[in-house]
């Protein structure tokens, strides 16, 4: 999945706090921060359904004019103590939450999600201890739009945990490298676990040489599986990015639950961006993404045990302001035929159209 929501929202705050500092002294008047933003967007299927015939997460809605969210977060930092929490309302929130965790958007279950909600104290200079409802730290992509290129979404990200809750320490050895290890609930993407607090996640920040930066993340549970996560983007040029997310999942062999077995996924996704001028970015997404053999209870957003899809993403970003308009193209391959063409018959390919609007504040 990802450059993730947390880490955004750790530099965003300690951004502001350290822009804030500048001209206002650290008291309990320090002032409260509000962000956040709204998205919605058209989407043309090819095949002329009016259903997800690309199922990843999110813009499933084809031959629509649709909406995504508004999300809406706050934030504040008096000394060493910060909170951060955020809402969203929307398709694009409220499909995240249980029970409609494969995306399905119903009212009568969930009229909003709590994207974050954790407290943090500073222990000293370089130690940080968090706990609460965190986005995670596994992955490339993020849930709001403003934290992504694409406004589609990856099935790395699709497939990876949106969410954990527990509680984590983060030690930075200097601004080049950092080290957070953390005890997370059993469950992803809940606010309760399942059972207990036994799962185990760690991340090492790194940055090789300047405008570089490589995420190596760790997240392990007998309950939820196990999954190894690179995450790493190259300011190589002022004018030339490149993004890459490797990841691999095992999942948890549990023998009270049919739903799990010995299968899990590989992918690979490639995020090449170019700016073409001050207001217009240029930018591809190619991901191949593999489901292994052995996986029981069910398949990977349509990618069946033995097969994998091969996806390609043309996206554009026009900004505007505090708006960015997105036109996108999409085109999805299969290894056999795991999409729908427009009589409604098994095809291998399948290809999407669309545009989306972000205002971020």
């Amino acid at each position: 999945m990802k450059q993730k929501l947390l880490l955004i929202c750790a530099l965003a705050v300690s951004g502001l706090a350290a822009k804030a500092q500048d001209s206002i002294k650290v008291t309990s008047d320090a002032p409260l921060v509000i962000t956040g933003s709204v998205d919605a967007y058209y989407k043309y299927d090819f095949a002329g359904k009016k259903f997800a015939n690309i199922p990843t997460s999110f813009n499933n809605e084809a031959n629509s004019i649709s909406i995504g969210m508004i999300d809406l977060g706050v934030k504040k930092k008096v000394g060493k103590a910060s909170f951060v929490g955020e809402l969203s309302f929307g398709p694009r929130g409220q499909a995240q939450s249980l029970p409609n965790a494969a995306g399905a958007y119903d009212e009568t279950t969930n009229s909003y999600h709590i994207q974050n909600l954790y407290v943090s104290y500073d222990l000293t200079d370089k130690l940080n201890v968090t706990g609460g409802y965190m986005a995670t730290f596994i992955g490339y992509e993020v849930i709001s739009p403003t934290g992504n290129f694409n406004y589609s979404t990856s099935y790395l990200f699709t497939n990876g945990p949106f969410q954990n809750a527990g509680v984590k320490l983060t030690y930075a050895f200097s601004d080049k490298v950092s080290l957070m290890a953390g005890m997370f609930n059993d469950s992803w993407n809940t606010y309760q676990s399942t059972g207990d607090v036994s799962t185990f996640g760690a991340q090492l920040m790194v940055v090789p040489v300047k405008n570089w930066t490589a995420y190596l993340n760790f997240i392990s549970g007998y309950y939820s599986g196990t999954e190894f996560d690179l995450t790493t983007n190259y300011q190589i040029t002022d004018a030339f990015k490149l993004g890459l997310n490797f990841a691999t999942f095992s999942q948890p062999s549990l023998k009270s639950s049919p739903a799990y077995g010995n299968g899990g996924f590989t992918g690979v996704a490639l995020y090449p961006q170019l700016a073409v001028s001050k207001t217009v970015t240029l930018g591809l997404r190619g991901e191949y993404f593999s489901a292994n053999k052995g996986t029981l209870g069910g398949t990977y957003s349509g990618v069946v045990p033995g097969e994998s899809v091969t996806a390609l993403t043309v996206t554009a970003a026009v900004k505007s302001g505090p708006l960015t308009f997105i036109p996108e193209f999409r085109v999805d391959n299969g290894s056999k035929n795991m999409f729908l063409n427009s009589n409604g018959k098994p095809t291998q390919a399948a290809q999407q159209i669309g545009v989306a609007a972000v205002y971020a504040f």
